[in-house]
Order: C-alpha cells, then sequence, then structure tokens
C-alpha cells in the first residue's frame, strides 16, 4: 500500500511540475545562485551575465528569490548593478522587492515551506536592456541585518516582451 501512496505522490510532483512550468514563458535568459548556509551576506553579490544580440526585440528583467516561510521580513531592499554594452561604469539602482501582502501571506508559488517569486525590474530610464552586446546583472542586499537570514536562491531571469517600436 506504502508504493500506491509514493506512485501517487510521484504523480502529483509530476503534475505540478507541468502546470506550473507551463504557465510561464520560456525565458531568453534564467540563471540562479544559491545563497551559502542559507543566510545571505553583503559580501555575497552573485552576478549575472548574458548577451543580446536582437536589438529589434524589447526585453523584461526579472529578480528570482527563493526564501522559507521564517523569512523574518515583508520585503527585500537590495542594490541592482548593471553594466551594460559599451559602458565602462555600472549602474546602480536600490530597490525594494515585496515578499509578502499586508496580511502577511506569502506572494509568489509557495510548495511546502518554500516561496519562489519573479519580481519586474523596472530600472528606470538610465538602465536599459536592448543594446547589442554583453550585459552583467549583480544583485546586492542592502537589508540592516547581516547575513539575511531564510534566502535560499536569487536569480535573473530575463524575457523577451516584445517588439521594439
Amino acid at each position: 500500500m506504502s508504493n500506491h501512496k509514493t506512485s501517487i505522490a510521484f504523480c502529483f510532483l509530476i503534475f505540478a511540475f507541468c502546470f506550473f512550468s507551463g504557465c510561464m514563458p520560456a525565458p531568453y535568459y534564467q540563471n540562479v545562485e544559491g545563497i551559502p548556509q542559507n543566510a545571505w551576506a553583503y559580501n555575497f553579490k552573485p552576478s549575472f551575465t548574458f548577451e543580446i544580440t536582437d536589438t529589434i526585440t524589447t526585453y523584461q528583467p526579472y529578480f528570482i528569490i527563493r526564501h522559507t516561510q521564517a523569512y523574518p521580513y515583508c520585503n527585500l531592499w537590495i542594490w541592482v548593478s548593471v553594466k551594460t554594452p559599451g559602458d565602462s561604469i555600472e549602474k546602480k539602482e536600490r530597490i525594494n522587492i515585496t515578499l509578502a501582502e499586508s496580511t502577511g501571506k506569502w506572494m509568489g508559488r509557495g510548495m511546502g515551506e518554500i516561496y519562489e517569486q519573479h519580481m519586474p525590474l523596472n530600472l528606470g530610464d538610465s538602465i536599459r536592456i536592448g543594446r547589442s552586446g554583453t550585459y552583467t546583472v549583480t544583485f546586492e542586499q542592502n537589508m540592516r541585518i547581516n547575513p539575511l537570514p531564510e534566502v535560499l536562491n536569487v536569480g535573473l531571469r530575463v524575457e523577451k516582451t516584445g517588439v521594439s517600436k
């Protein structure tokens, strides 16, 4: 009987994976970094590098975070640094990522005690993804606590959003 329950659980996991992965368009680029000891220290600055060759298409970057339900805050302040093609200096912007509703309910997708959220990075007019070349995006946690507990992974996702005008 326990073998039957294991088979049912396995089928449910396969179904859930297919259902959730089918809801999102395929990314142009996606990479996720594990946070050492699940505690994001100030000096751990995950960096992501990708190439843009199609300059007719528009792109939307997303910040990916996976955390446990024991994460102690409803938000996350981060520094986003972007090095664009042809620029020698990174552009840096501080962004607040909301992780929970005012009621305390976690946003994003949850499975068990782990939650994942993809937040659009609206970086303003000074940082545009669309020129041909290599881009490097670096994330740095900017909360008042160091290290920041219960953060499992952070990452970058870039999606094609359409044709620019």
